[in-house]
């Protein structure tokens, strides 16, 4: 459980280095002026968002057969690895709610998690490891450690962080545990 949790929360925060949600934290710090309540609500959205996808995940792996399954998300995760190579960027205007900061950044997190590789990464980690609340936990507390600094210090942080480098080192991270996970896949298929 302890390595579900480790890998999920090590996965989660360097891959969320220069992501399109810490776009968004940035955006929303700079916008709403009010870091409490967007810190709460990059945590509610995370934890909606991720317990729906390492629910996923477990039920995945609990349909394909064993075989299949590693060799998947072994190939997914050095898929995301490549992906990780490629710096993410916003598409869209930031649209606040009248009910305030927390309600936006509860909407504006959770959708732009949808499809996102940290999404991905939860649905392949939850069928990886099969333990819900530790990979749930894990992400989101990847998720905090990578997004709350970019809510309280916003471009400073941007300016002085090798995001480059950050980049790199999330890709080479999801690439060994995709090698990991197939080095130790069955070698022939069911």
């Amino acid at each position: 459980m302890f390595e579900a949790f480790a890998t999920s929360t090590l996965l989660v925060a360097l891959a969320e280095i220069g992501d399109k949600t810490q776009l968004l934290s940035f955006l929303l710090a700079a916008r709403l002026r009010k870091p409490w309540p967007i810190i709460l609500g990059i945590l509610v959205a995370t934890l909606a968002n991720h317990a729906l996808a390492g629910s996923l995940g477990v039920w995945l792996a609990r349909l394909l057969p064993d075989g299949w399954l590693a060799w998947i998300v072994g190939l997914t995760f050095i898929g995301f690895g490549l992906w990780a190579l490629w710096p993410d960027k916003l598409d869209q205007e930031l649209a606040v709610h009248p009910a305030g900061a927390f309600v936006t950044t509860t909407i504006a997190f959770f959708l732009a998690e949808m499809g996102d590789k940290t999404q991905l990464a939860t649905v392949a980690l939850g069928a990886r490891f099969e333990s819900l609340v530790a990979v749930v936990t894990g992400t989101t507390l990847g998720m905090m450690i990578a997004n709350v600094p970019a809510v309280l210090v916003g471009e400073t942080l941007a300016r002085k962080c090798p995001l480059g480098a950050m980049r790199f080192a999330a890709a080479g991270l999801f690439i060994v545990t995709g090698l990991v996970t197939l080095h130790a896949a069955p070698a022939t298929l069911p």
